[in-house]
């Protein structure tokens, strides 16, 4: 029993001295703080939505024989959507195409005759009637080819009409028939949003409109990716709210895939003038207990410091405490680990 004892207490001591023992350092690359006079801003929710909308219709009846598209399918400008059925339009194409051979044949045959009676009536040979007749006859003959030629352009207009093309880079919102479908001339064939014109909208109070200004740049977030971004205040609506005078700020954001017109996105305007803060890299942002914090740096070990976010720049927030000094190194990578007060070794900075 006495022996249990001694080895239960033996083990408890060891156990302890395995505990008191300092983790191994870290290996951490750091970013130093900046000081940056910048506004405050806070977040505010907008809606996606295409500017530019094309409903394409077709300018022709006819038959759907093949459409290219679904719904939410990207497109070039200029790829084809939809071609109708051309059968009928081909044969009058041929028709006419032979019919403007047989007039050309015509043409050949009554200038001659023409040519003939004209010398024939410089010599008196034969009487005016005559040769006014050979005249028409020649002259009939040029207008019959080229109203055949005019139809036979219309005909081709019509076929290059047949396929509906996109008429910029876009994706498909909306496609409102399919094969086999007949469509009347006008008839909406489909609506096309242009990637190109992506922007989002979002409602702030006219009392912020001081504080905003157009080609101002604004971080941005895509809430169902929380993907950020940088987009550009691009325009105000000219008209407010009748009731919570509220103004829409058309913001543009860049081309985005897996987006849909309404879906909500996060834009960070500023709210207030401009005063100095603490640029801080966001990636050294760490949350406990749903604070933020960031590590610094004190003798050789990690210190964790409260973080009061004022504002978002792209990849930075600034903050106004008071612990924050110029040149503070910050941990930016490695800091996910860390407990306050373990030993760290730098590795790099940024």
């Amino acid at each position: 029993m006495r022996v249990f004892q001694i080895l239960l207490i033996l083990a408890i001591i060891n156990g302890s001295m395995v505990y008191a023992r300092e983790q191994p350092p870290a290996r951490v690359i750091i970013s130093k703080i900046v000081f940056q006079k910048v506004a405050q801003n806070r977040s505010f929710i907008g809606t996606l939505y295409y500017e530019r909308i094309s409903h394409i219709s077709s300018e022709i009846s006819g038959l759907v024989t093949r459409i290219n598209v679904r719904a939410g399918d990207r497109i070039q400008k200029g790829m084809p959507i939809v071609h109708l059925n051309t059968e009928i339009l081909e044969k009058e194409i041929i028709f006419h195409q032979n019919q403007i051979k047989q007039t050309e044949l015509h043409i050949t045959h009554s200038k001659k005759n023409y040519e003939r009676m004209n010398s024939l009536y410089k010599k008196s040979g034969i009487s005016e009637k005559d040769y006014d007749d050979a005249r028409f006859v020649y002259q009939e003959a040029l207008l019959k080819k080229m109203s055949a030629k005019t139809i036979l352009e219309k005909l081709l207009i019509q076929k290059r009409k047949s396929v509906i093309n996109a008429p910029f880079d876009g994706i498909i919102l909306e496609k409102n028939v399919d094969s086999g479908d007949w469509v009347q001339q006008g008839k909406p064939l489909a609506s096309i949003g242009s990637i190109n014109d992506l922007f989002i909208k979002v409602p702030v109070a006219e009392t912020l409109l001081k504080f905003i200004s157009i080609g101002q740049s604004v971080p941005v977030t895509i809430n169902a990716y929380n993907k950020e971004m940088t987009g550009t205040i691009d325009n105000l609506s000219p008209i407010a709210d009748a009731k919570t005078k509220n103004v829409f700020i058309k913001i543009r954001i860049p081309m985005l895939t897996k987006v849909a017109q309404n879906m909500s996105a996060t834009v960070f305007i500023s709210t207030g003038s401009k005063q100095k803060l603490a640029m801080i890299p966001r990636d050294a942002l760490i949350k406990f207990q749903g604070n933020d914090f960031v590590y610094t740096i004190k003798e050789g070990k990690a210190v964790q410091l409260p973080v009061n976010i004022v504002t978002y720049q792209g990849n930075r927030i600034g903050a106004d405490n008071e612990h924050f000094t110029e040149g503070m190194p910050i941990i930016i990578e490695g800091n996910e680990r860390l407990r306050p007060g373990q030993s760290v070794t730098i590795v790099g900075e940024k």
